[in-house]
């Protein structure tokens, strides 16, 4: 089934405004579903543009994972509010919406990457943090648990006053 947006005019076309869009915002919030029961999780995020992907970190057992074993395919969302405009019943925000599947990371290098992109996204001063990145014990960094969510559909939508 195919749908159109309604309001075309709020419609984001341009694929470089929705990924600076995934590229600005701290977290995303997923959608799971196992047999036929809906769940709803934030994560806190890395969106790298290279990959079209989205690299986030969990426990190593729980609700998620229970989820994404079951049914890897998701959606979801990254909003950036930019606030209600008081007396003007208007909210001004940017969004991007999208669609994927998980794939829960084994490979080490891939780990390290992983790590590398959540850290530069979500750290004021990364490159501290990065440059310890090669230097994780293997045994540990084998017992994170780090996903990645390939994206294969996004699609925006913003409010005429958010300037992204």
């Amino acid at each position: 089934m195919s749908y159109h947006m309604r309001r075309q005019d709020k419609e984001i076309t341009d694929p470089a405004v929705l990924k600076k869009i995934l590229k600005s915002t701290k977290y995303v919030t997923i959608a799971l579903s196992l047999d036929n029961q809906p769940y709803l999780v934030s994560l806190s995020h890395g969106y790298d543009e290279n990959r079209n992907c989205i690299y986030f970190h969990c426990a190593k057992d729980g609700k998620k994972l229970d989820y994404l074993k079951s049914n890897n395919q998701i959606w979801g969302q990254a909003l950036l509010d930019y606030g209600y405009s008081e007396g003007e019943c208007n909210h001004f925000y940017a969004s991007v919406h999208f669609q994927g599947k998980v794939t829960l990371i084994d490979k080490p290098e891939e780990k390290r990457q992983a790590l590398e992109c959540m850290t530069r996204q979500l750290d004021k001063n990364p490159e501290p943090l990065v440059a310890k990145i090669p230097k994780i014990d293997p045994e540990r960094l084998k017992g994170t648990v780090l996903g990645r969510i390939d994206i294969d559909y996004m699609s925006g939508k913003k409010s005429k006053e958010a300037n992204v």
